[in-house]
């Protein structure tokens, strides 16, 4: 095992250096610390299943502190308002060489914020400037900590969504819907039948008020795609973004879905 200390300057909206950071890379896990001025700060770590290439400067990470009543900002979160002032960015080099299999698993913790059953923090993310969605896949007490899986990077933020569990549900669906109609040219036509007739199934057990049921058939969606992945599903990341981790992205929105009418059913409090 292989520890690295050392510090990192992170880039500030008004460009005031970051306080010391702390790195630690270990197999195929990186963890900040992350310290900002006023009293900011998270501990983030992100676990791959299967990654090359690891290292602070391929990952490509900024820390940007934002004001939470910044309109553009918040014209990009529809429904939910800042709830930690750090917006986060990982944007991996082109030439870093970073690659990583199936999906990134996305840890943060900080003590800013205080976690309590019902609590509406939830951890969004939004691709090149596009309007943040919630990726949360777990969450818990020590302050707050919440988990998101996803299949690549971009923007993080940990916000108050004031939605309605069943809208975020409903939006969930659509957006896997939409994730696999999209790539439904990048596998067999029968594994895009199966997968399509299972989160059908799985939308129409929730709407019918039968919660349990959908989370098993989302269950059986996840099993399938992570069966295929790597054959029939491209299931690989890389910094030259010349290939789509369909595995990753399905599997990904699979998880925070799942989390959500877990909420629903009261697997999760």
């Amino acid at each position: 095992m292989r520890r690295i200390l050392a510090c990192l300057t992170l880039v500030l909206a008004a460009a005031v250096p970051a306080a010391g950071q702390g790195i630690s890379l270990s197999g195929n896990t990186i963890t900040i610390t992350i310290s900002k001025p006023g009293g900011l700060g998270a501990d983030l770590s992100l676990t791959f299943e299967d990654v090359t290439g690891l290292s602070l400067a391929n990952l490509g990470l900024s820390v940007q502190v934002v004001n939470p009543l910044d309109p553009a900002l918040r014209a990009r979160l529809p429904g939910a308002a800042i709830g930690l002032p750090l917006l986060l960015r990982i944007e991996p080099p082109v030439s870093g060489g970073l690659s990583f299999r199936g999906i990134a698993s996305f840890d943060i913790h900080t003590h800013n914020l205080l976690y309590f059953p019902g609590s509406p923090l939830r951890l969004f993310t939004a691709h090149e400037g596009g309007m943040f969605e919630d990726f949360t896949a777990a969450m818990g007490a020590g302050s707050y900590r919440a988990r998101g899986s996803t299949g690549g990077f971009s923007e993080f933020l940990i916000v108050v969504d004031l939605r309605s569990l069943n809208q975020v549900i409903a939006s969930k669906f659509d957006r896997l819907e939409e994730e696999l109609d999209e790539y439904a040219t990048e596998m067999p036509a029968s594994l895009y039948e199966d997968l399509s007739g299972r989160l059908a199934a799985a939308r129409s057990d929730f709407a019918h008020g039968a919660t349990l049921q959908a989370i098993q058939k989302l269950d059986g969606f996840s099993t399938v795609v992570e069966q295929h992945s790597g054959t029939d599903i491209p299931d690989v990341w890389r910094s030259a973004r010349d290939v789509d981790n369909v595995a990753g992205y399905l599997r990904a929105g699979a998880m925070t879905l799942r989390f959500s009418l877990g909420l629903k059913s009261g697997l999760w409090h």
